[in-house]
């Protein structure tokens, strides 16, 4: 924002390190599917105008641009060459930036199997962890996080439906960024449920995060749920304050707690010291909000619902010679007949989804209905007015796990699901490290307080400044 971005020599870097880091060895990171092809070859590359001054930022491959197909690591859609840019690629466009390829993804953002496997897509293979290959990069937005963590990028896009965002994030040591549904364009992102589905940067530190958002959020006339984006949004990099902690009331939800490995638990426990250092008021909260056992079984009901009306609208905008599957039922016929889709796990996620009845469906409306009340109004609404608190913090998750089904080393720990069905805003920042591999703290807030989310989590990085790159980083510069 200083005008001082070395765009070109980003540029240069960005596509040198893909080539030679994240395809090292016989077993690649995988983090990108493709490269824009104009920025391949001998011809020269862009060198755009715009306050971004030509940083490049890497896409996940359910967001389409113009220059790229957009698979959602389907091969059902590997010809899905659309020539539209989504509007939040227009608006990173216009701001400057290049938008140098696409990033690998849990297969259709992590919606086909509850056995699915995350950062695995049939087109892009699996992702893997930076900081331990034989270990989760978790997902569904596993390219976008592991990219940035080795610096194959400044900033990536993700997108989040519950903790697609903020898990890889974590897991990978970098910052990443659920805004409040609503503030960004869903419009040509392949979709899972237009209630909780948003896209959002992931970047090394919160300000390049508050940067990027700056850039893409806004008011989109074919989202409804943007319509209070363009009155709402701000600079949020202009907005960011490192000595917003002072004297800022932050309730622990303890009821959390209990579910992490015992080492993020202690690096929570020291993470609260800092704050308390850095002038916060540290207020416990012992007890969840009612129904939040609840939730969980609600927000399937909605999910699936959600998919298979949105996905079908989707299908039905792209180019019928490009995408043959018209229909949710069609994938699931292309998927039975392609062996490389099910080798590792089935679809009976998008079975059941195929099952429901639609969003006139009694239960449907009454999940939806109770599953957004009890997470926003009388969960993270109702926690923040009792216990006067302007934000709540939690570990986002434990270490990543090993993509090993069959030893005993786990997921264990999530603070997505109240801020991912309320739609409200997440931010995951560097807390430190569990058995040597990266875990974040949560921010969590109200609808439309990104701005005091990501100026609470910048004080707390600036500091702890906990974040290590891993071995292999590229050392890209900061936005």
């Amino acid at each position: 924002m200083d005008g001082q971005f070395p765009g070109a020599r980003a540029l240069e870097g960005s596509l040198a390190l893909i080539q030679s880091v994240d395809h090292i060895g016989p077993e690649p990171f995988n983090a990108v599917i493709t490269v824009s092809p104009a920025l391949l070859g001998d011809q020269p590359h862009p060198s755009p105008d715009g306050w971004l001054r030509g940083l490049p930022v890497l896409l996940k491959d359910n967001i389409e641009t113009a220059d790229m197909p957009t698979t959602a690591g389907s091969l059902a859609l590997v010809d899905n060459a659309s020539g539209r840019d989504a509007p939040v690629a227009a608006r990173l466009r216009a701001a400057g930036a290049v938008v140098l390829g696409k990033t690998n993804l849990s297969e259709w953002a992590n919606i086909r199997s509850g056995n699915s496997i995350s950062g695995w897509s049939a087109v892009g293979g699996q992702a893997l962890n930076p900081y331990d290959p034989l270990r989760t990069p978790c997902g569904s937005s596993s390219g976008s996080a592991t990219a940035v963590a080795l610096g194959l990028a400044p900033a990536a896009i993700g997108t989040e439906t519950d903790g697609s965002i903020t898990c890889p994030a974590s897991v990978t040591g970098v910052v990443g960024f659920k805004p409040t549904v609503g503030l960004v364009s869903r419009t040509h992102i392949v979709p899972i449920s237009h209630s909780q589905d948003t896209a959002g940067p992931i970047a090394t530190t919160v300000e390049d995060a508050a940067i990027v958002l700056t850039a893409i959020a806004g008011s989109d006339p074919l989202d409804p749920a943007t319509v209070e984006a363009d009155a709402r949004r701000v600079d949020y990099h202009a907005a960011l304050d490192a000595n917003s902690l002072q004297g800022a009331r932050l309730g622990v939800m303890r009821f959390l707690i209990s579910n992490y490995s015992a080492e993020t638990q202690a690096e929570f426990e020291r993470a609260l010291v800092n704050l308390r250092a850095a002038g916060a008021e540290i207020v416990e909260i012992t007890e969840p909000p009612a129904d939040f056992r609840q939730i969980g079984g609600w927000e399937l009901t909605v999910l699936l619902t959600e998919l298979k009306h949105d996905l079908n609208l989707y299908l039905a905008s792209t180019d019928p010679t490009q995408v043959r599957t018209r229909t949710l039922a069609d994938v699931i016929a292309f998927n039975a007949a392609e062996p490389r889709e099910t080798v590792l796990f089935g679809q009976e996620l998008f079975e059941r989804a195929e099952a429901t009845g639609g969003l006139d469906d009694p239960a449907y409306v009454e999940a939806r209905e109770r599953s957004f009340r009890a997470a926003g109004p009388e969960g993270i609404d109702r926690m923040m007015a009792d216990h006067g608190v302007v934000a709540l913090i939690a570990p986002t998750t434990s270490r990543a796990w090993t993509n090993d089904r069959e030893d005993d080393d786990n997921p264990q720990g999530s603070a997505s699901r109240l801020a991912a069905v309320a739609g409200y805003p997440h931010l995951t920042v560097p807390m430190g490290f569990d058995r040597g591999m990266p875990v974040g703290i949560s921010f969590i807030g109200g609808k439309w307080d990104d701005a005091r989310i990501l100026s609470l989590g910048h004080a707390y990085e600036r500091r702890t400044m906990e974040r290590r790159a891993p071995a292999l980083a590229g050392g890209q510069p900061s936005l």
